[in-house]
């Protein structure tokens, strides 16, 4: 354990390998039945077919492939032995009707094969033809047409019998799955964090020099479910995500290599946590798919991982190396992982608690106008008064009293003296009417001004600027604040600048 916490750090500690050292009451599982092998072989068989047997003698070739090897060398020497017999046995009969048999010793007599006067020598003569050796004492006279015709039907049935069987044992034997033998995936796979997420990782691996052109690899989760209609789904199949987006999927598989598979909303193990995990039923089958470069014929390498082939927490151990001049890949450790701390609880569960986390953690902002235009109680009740025109948002603000909203700017100024409101916080018609000067009453009523902390004005609002230019009004004001002087002139407007009067008039 020492050496392996010097070789990957103090963040790749080894807690614990053992796979029921988290939950060492666990009940023992019985081990059920597999759709994909370890080995890539699918556990599947097709009964009863009924009278859909003959499709498989329409594709004789396909049938004749697919069938084992033992099945394949038994076909191949029965078929060449049978078709040796019958021919022989052809050439005997014209033999024997001609009377070649009685004149074999005959000298003076023309037979139609010379040299055939018995069964062995019929034999021998076909495997001469046939074999094209020629050993030049047999051979098919010109008074024989039924032999010529005999010998012109044996070379095309023996062109057509070599061209099936031949073709079926060389593409028997060039068959890309023991290619796919030599690629290997790791016993188990494992779910940990990385870069900050829940990942479910396997890994692959080829150990061979020649490389797979094209290489790409996919995920199948199969498990059991029930529809919303009440159908029973018994081998649900649904598409696990290892990269198709983002290119992933697209291997380059020179050295071993990890595939992730984030667990997100859009996962099927996205409610999936560390305890849960003992409860499921459900089998992972990854596909890897290439061509051969030495061959250019694809290669197809399958594999499954059942629930009790999920490690939780764990993570695998690193197998490259960098040698003098190489990278070296030790594959003693490919199969071996390590446990890592990870969360125990689902990506569901963790983002729920993290929404119910973020109101507490966001900072309460709150929003001051700096608009002194608070209803007195003589106001309230007289429901034609200039109060009654501000939003109804403004009125319910002021309706809660003038202590709390200078409550309210006291609190923030102490945090944030230099972010008061003015006159830019409200609509440009309630600019328009603080600015008439005809209206003495509403200007008393929706004049803005800077609250003072310490003597201080935290800000002016944009009526202060020319404030010199208004006839003085008497306006309510609280204590330890000072109203700017005012000065007689004409319109608020003719004296704002130019942006203002044109913003002015656009509304």
């Amino acid at each position: 354990m020492a050496a392996l916490r010097r070789k990957f750090g103090e963040d790749y500690q080894v807690v614990n390998t053992n796979r029921a050292a988290t939950f060492p009451i666990a009940p023992v599982k019985k081990k059920r039945q597999r759709f994909v092998e370890k080995n890539g072989r699918c556990n599947v068989q097709h009964g009863n077919l009924g009278g859909e047997t003959s499709r498989y003698l329409s594709d004789l070739f396909t049938t004749l492939v697919d069938l084992k090897w033992r099945w394949n060398l038994l076909i191949f020497i029965l078929t060449y032995t049978i078709a040796w017999l019958v021919m022989a046995s052809m050439w005997w009969i014209i033999a024997y009707i001609r009377g070649d048999i009685n004149h074999g010793r005959d000298a003076s007599y023309t037979p139609c094969v010379a040299n055939v006067y018995n069964f062995p020598s019929a034999f021998l003569f076909f495997i001469e033809t046939e074999a094209t050796i020629g050993y030049g004492y047999r051979y098919i006279t010109e008074k024989c047409p039924e032999g010529i015709i005999l010998f012109l039907f044996q070379s095309l049935l023996g062109s057509i019998v070599d061209a099936f069987l031949i073709g079926c044992m060389f593409i028997k034997m060039s068959q890309p799955k023991k290619r796919a033998e030599t690629l290997m995936f790791s016993q188990d796979s494992v779910i940990s964090q990385r870069d900050g997420k829940l990942c479910l990782m396997f890994r692959v691996g080829n150990l061979r020099n020649s490389h797979m052109v094209s290489a790409q690899i996919r995920c199948k989760l199969i498990k059991s479910r029930q529809t919303p209609e009440g159908e029973f789904l018994p081998l649900d199949q649904c598409e696990l995500d290892v990269g198709f987006g983002t290119g992933a999927d697209q291997l380059f598989l020179v050295s071993p290599l990890t595939i992730c598979h984030e667990i997100n909303p859009k996962s099927p193990f996205f409610d999936l946590s560390q305890r849960s995990l003992m409860n499921e039923q459900f089998e992972i089958v990854v596909i890897l798919e290439g061509i051969v470069e030495t061959t250019g014929m694809t290669c197809q390498a399958r594999t499954s991982y059942t629930e009790d082939e999920v490690l939780w927490g764990h993570r695998f151990l690193p197998v490259m190396s960098l040698e003098e001049g190489f990278f070296r890949v030790d594959y003693s450790q490919f199969h071996s992982t390590f446990e890592v701390p990870t969360p125990p609880y689902s990506v569901k569960e963790y983002e729920e608690k993290s929404s119910l986390l973020s109101p507490l953690l966001t900072p309460h902002r709150e929003r001051v106008f700096s608009m002194d235009c608070l209803e007195t109680g003589e106001e309230r009740a007289h429901p034609g008064s200039a109060s009654c025109k501000l939003p109804s948002k403004l009125q319910k603000m002021s309706s809660s009293g003038r202590e709390d909203l200078q409550r309210k700017a006291l609190r923030l100024s102490s945090q944030h003296p230099e972010k008061a409101s003015s006159t830019g916080d409200l609509p440009l018609k309630l600019q328009r009417l603080s600015s008439s000067p005809g209206q003495v009453d509403g200007e008393a009523r929706f004049h803005l001004k800077a609250l003072k902390v310490g003597f201080q004005p935290l800000a002016l609002s944009t009526g202060d600027l020319h404030q010199r230019s208004l006839p003085p009004t008497p306006v309510v004001v609280p204590t330890h604040q000072h109203a700017p002087p005012h000065t007689p002139g004409g319109r608020m407007e003719d004296n704002l600048p130019a942006k203002l009067r044109r913003m002015n008039a656009d509304r």
